[in-house]
């Protein structure tokens, strides 16, 4: 995998309220990012735990494509994704452990989008156009800051 970048980091602090946007967060492992309203369990689907709650990470190409395939504007905030990332096929890392910064993931399983996100955000058509590309939801491993602009990469297991 070659090294994607960190463009923006965002978390809500309860469920359905506007995502906000930081240089930086702290990760802590098991638990997700602190502030976010799965850390803090209080998120829509918080009452199902299971580790691919803990974060969120989106390719920001696909909020471009968006825009040029369906005429569908929408801001890496509203996305709902905690990471927005650059360079990187979230989708090759399912089941692998990665690493933002000095923060190792593990991608647990694609994100798929359902009919509250775009009733949420009152955007006809969202739900299809991105059917299996909403991102991949990831369970933290290890404690540690991640910063907008840090590099994504895979971890070698050995």
């Amino acid at each position: 995998m070659s090294n994607g970048k960190l463009i923006s980091i965002h978390i809500g602090a309860q469920a359905g309220e506007t995502m906000q946007s930081l240089n930086e967060v702290q990760a802590v492992a098991g638990r997700g990012l602190d502030g976010d309203r799965y850390f803090l369990e209080v998120g829509t689907y918080s009452k199902k735990v299971c580790p691919d709650r803990q974060v969120t990470l989106m390719e920001c190409e696909v909020i471009e494509t968006l825009k040029r395939d369906y005429d569908i504007d929408l801001s890496n905030q509203q996305s709902r994704r905690n990471l927005m990332t650059r360079g990187v096929a979230l989708t090759h890392l399912v089941g692998r452990t990665f690493q933002v910064g000095t923060v190792k993931f593990r991608g647990v399983r694609i994100n798929e989008p359902c009919q509250y996100f775009e009733n949420m955000l009152g955007k006809p058509g969202i739900e299809t156009a991105l059917l299996h590309r909403s991102g991949l939801n990831a369970e933290v491993l290890t404690d540690g800051v991640i910063r907008v602009g840090d590099d994504i990469c895979d971890v070698r297991e050995e």
